[in-house]
């Protein structure tokens, strides 16, 4: 998301939605600020800060994880397979290519989006504060997460 008039500074996402059987599910997220050009740096979330993401849902979730990931260039990346070879507690799976329909974390954006309609925010800070608070309300709404997933009509149980 883009702050209006803040030129090219921005607000960076990423989320894991986490089923485990007998437990509620889970929304765990970061958020990257990129406050300006800087020459060779990637605007937004780097190989390192996913792994970073899932390394702190591994910790946080206390187990192996397996992981549904879309196709974007990080996620496929030669870093990233690297850094998920790394993992041994990790298993990758890849959605098809153009499917966000199957990602559950789509809808999460989505609904993000849609709270943050017609607001005026005057600066990255005061985007970022509300940006955390829709995320961590979300956290605390589990039949909202459930929907999101319900909405693929994937399964995520196991056998």
């Amino acid at each position: 998301m883009r702050v209006t008039a803040a030129g090219t500074k921005r607000v960076s996402m990423a989320a894991l939605i986490c089923t485990k059987a007998g437990h509620r599910p889970r929304l765990i997220y970061r958020i990257h600020l990129d406050r300006g050009p800087s020459k060779g740096r990637r605007k937004g979330f780097t190989e390192t800060d996913y792994a970073c993401l899932l390394d702190a849902a591994h910790q946080q979730l206390g187990g192996p994880i397996v992981l549904v990931w879309d196709n974007l260039n990080t996620h496929v990346s030669r870093t990233m397979r690297e850094l998920i070879a790394a993992r041994l507690w990790l298993t990758v799976y890849q959605l098809p290519p153009y499917a966000p329909e199957l990602n559950p974390v789509e809808g999460v954006w989505s609904h993000l989006k849609r709270s943050l309609a017609n607001l005026t925010k005057h600066g990255l800070d005061q985007l970022t504060a509300l940006v955390k608070t829709r995320l961590k309300r979300m956290q605390y709404r589990p039949r909202l997460i459930d929907g999101l997933i319900a909405k693929t009509g994937l399964d995520f149980q196991p056998p």
